[in-house]
This record gives structure tokens, C-alpha cells and sequence, in this order.
């Protein structure tokens, strides 16, 4: 029997249309409970801010509620955005979730704004900041490790819990930059999938062993709706289409479902399925059969699933099925 394929959640923390944050984040709790008794490996929240569908702009507050109420599952990033922040504050806030729970928190770390031009000023970010990330992200490893690249300044709480670091990316740059420090690379390709060949051989092309790591790790994101049939998931996914055309091309309004579809058949709308490349969609049979050949494709050492689904239930049905059909439930 074959070994079970290392598999891990992106939470993305959608609002859905007429739901509320709270609603939300308690959807969360639920998926990252589920996941614990399913053994996923990890669950990652992104930063995002200004979005009226994503509640996971607090990162680190979101991840110690969810960790306060479980139990083995790993918590983390993915990502930061650290250009947005200074690396001790991030240091700090990650340290922290370290001492409470130990053995238990990731930090991702990303270079985008996470938002728009004005959010980016609301943010008080310099549009260079981004320019610095390398020598942020270096920094910021000093003070986890407790061996801060400027004298006199530690992370209290952080210094010494040598919180693991990973680089995200869905381009070169990410990938050259996770190679020279030795550190793991999570490549976004389940919404950015253009360069996922050329930059996980690159990475692993130029890997440099470090204290963290002392071999290439590759995570890979994929999009993931799986259900009892596959015309049930195809509906689903259909659904999960038809939210991201409301929110990419609807400028500001709602979509019916006849107007989302006419969206996505436009040049615009078929921008979108690029995005999706990498969905794995079907019965649970067709789904880990798609997930195996993705991980062999992406020469991923781990899959990050972003579950699309039409609600929290089919969402919690759908990660149910996989983690059971990949040998993880």
C-alpha cells in the first residue's frame, strides 16, 4: 500500500454573500477541527486586507484562536506579507504563538501588498518596501533564532523558538530567494500557476542546505473540490467559479448566475480558469488520482489544498473525502 500523500489546508476565510466575518472564522474553527481528527499536516491563513470576502486579515490573532482549540495540527502563515510589517513585530507575534504552542506554528512569508494601491497607503507601506524583503526576511530569522543581525535587539517572546520560516511565491525571485537561504518554498499555484515548473527547478536546482533545512521542501497549492459524485463536484466547482467572477469582475455588485457565467466565457472570465489550472475536481477517487499526479508534476514533497466548495458543509464534506481517499483520514 502506498504511503499517504502529505497533505495540508489553505484556509482562505471566505465571507460568503449575505455571511459575516464571524460567521466566518467560526467556519474556520470547524474546518481546522475537522482537519486535526483527519490528520492534515498544516493549516495556512493568508493576509489579506481591504477584501470584503476574506476575514483572515489578523493573521497571527486568527491562528492563536484556532489553536486554542486544537490539538495537534500545525498552525501558521501563508502568508505574511512581511513588507507590511517590521520583522521584530512579526517576530514577536509569531514568538509568542511558539510559547503557547509549541511545536505547533509556521511562518510564511510573502512579498505582495496583500491588497490595492490605497490599501497600501491606509497601510502606511512604501511602495519599495518590497525591495528590502530578502534582507527583512534575514532579519527577521535572527531574532527567531536568537541571533539578531542587529546588536542589542531581541524578540521577547521569540528569541530561540526558532519558528520555521517558508517563502512564498508564484515566481523566480521566490524561488531563487527559498534556494539561497535554505529555506522551504510554497508555490501559489492554485491561482498564480504560470511559472510552478520552471520555479521549483530552480529551486531545487540551486538549494543551499541550511541550519533549518538540509534539503529542498516544495509545497504546492492546488484547488480541490471533491464530493460523493462528480457532477455534485462539478456543480460545486461551477459555484466556486461563478464567487470569483463576482469578485474579480462584478465591480462591486452582485452577479446572477446567468451574468457570472456570461463573465466568465469573456476574455476576462477566461483569465479565471487559468487561474484554477491546477483544480482537482470529481469523486474522491478522481480527486486523489488528480492530487498523486499533481504532487509527481509539481515535484511537490507536500500538497496544499484550497477547498472550493458551494457551503461550509460541502466545504467540511469535501475535505473529509479527500483526506479519506488519500490515506490521511
Amino acid at each position: 500500500m502506498s504511503e499517504p500523500l502529505p497533505l495540508s489546508i489553505l484556509d482562505l476565510a471566505h465571507i460568503p454573500e449575505g455571511g459575516s466575518p464571524r460567521e466566518s472564522l467560526e467556519a474556520s474553527l470547524a474546518l481546522a477541527r475537522g482537519a486535526d481528527e483527519l490528520g492534515y499536516r498544516r493549516i495556512w491563513y493568508a493576509e489579506h486586507h481591504n477584501m470584503a470576502t476574506i476575514a483572515s486579515s489578523a493573521t497571527s490573532v486568527l491562528i492563536a484562536h484556532i489553536a486554542a482549540h486544537t490539538d495537534r495540527i500545525r498552525l501558521g502563515a501563508g502568508g505574511v506579507m512581511l513588507p507590511n510589517h517590521a520583522p521584530l513585530t512579526i517576530a514577536e507575534q509569531f514568538g509568542t504563538l511558539e510559547t503557547l504552542h509549541p511545536g505547533r506554528i509556521d511562518l510564511g512569508l510573502g512579498r505582495a501588498p496583500g491588497s490595492d494601491q490605497k490599501t497600501m497607503r491606509a497601510l502606511r507601506r512604501d511602495p519599495s518596501s518590497a525591495d528590502t524583503f530578502p534582507d527583512d526576511v534575514v532579519e527577521l530569522k535572527g531574532y527567531l533564532t536568537g541571533e539578531s543581525v542587529i546588536p542589542g535587539v531581541d524578540a521577547t517572546p521569540g528569541k530561540g523558538t526558532d519558528v520555521p520560516l517558508y517563502i512564498l511565491g508564484s515566481s523566480l525571485f521566490g524561488a531563487g530567494l527559498a534556494a539561497a537561504l535554505g529555506l522551504p518554498y510554497s508555490f501559489a499555484s492554485h491561482f498564480a500557476p504560470a511559472a510552478l515548473e520552471e520555479a521549483v527547478a530552480l529551486y531545487r536546482r540551486e538549494f543551499t542546505p541550511s541550519d533549518q533545512l538540509s534539503e529542498p521542501y516544495v509545497i504546492a497549492g492546488v484547488n480541490v473540490t471533491a464530493a460523493d459524485t462528480s457532477e455534485q463536484a462539478q456543480e460545486q466547482a461551477q459555484q466556486a467559479r461563478r464567487r470569483m467572477a463576482a469578485q474579480l469582475l462584478g465591480r462591486g455588485r452582485t452577479l446572477t448566475a446567468e451574468e457570472a457565467d456570461a463573465a466568465l466565457a469573456s476574455p476576462a472570465g477566461r483569465h479565471i480558469d487559468q487561474m484554477r489550472t491546477y483544480s482537482a475536481v470529481g469523486d474522491p477517487k478522481e480527486v486523489a488520482a488528480y492530487l498523486r499526479d499533481f504532487a509527481a508534476h509539481a515535484q511537490a514533497d507536500e500538497v496544499i489544498a484550497a477547498f472550493q466548495a458551494g457551503d461550509d458543509g460541502a466545504r467540511m464534506r469535501s475535505m473529509r473525502l479527500t483526506a479519506e481517499a488519500t490515506g490521511n483520514g
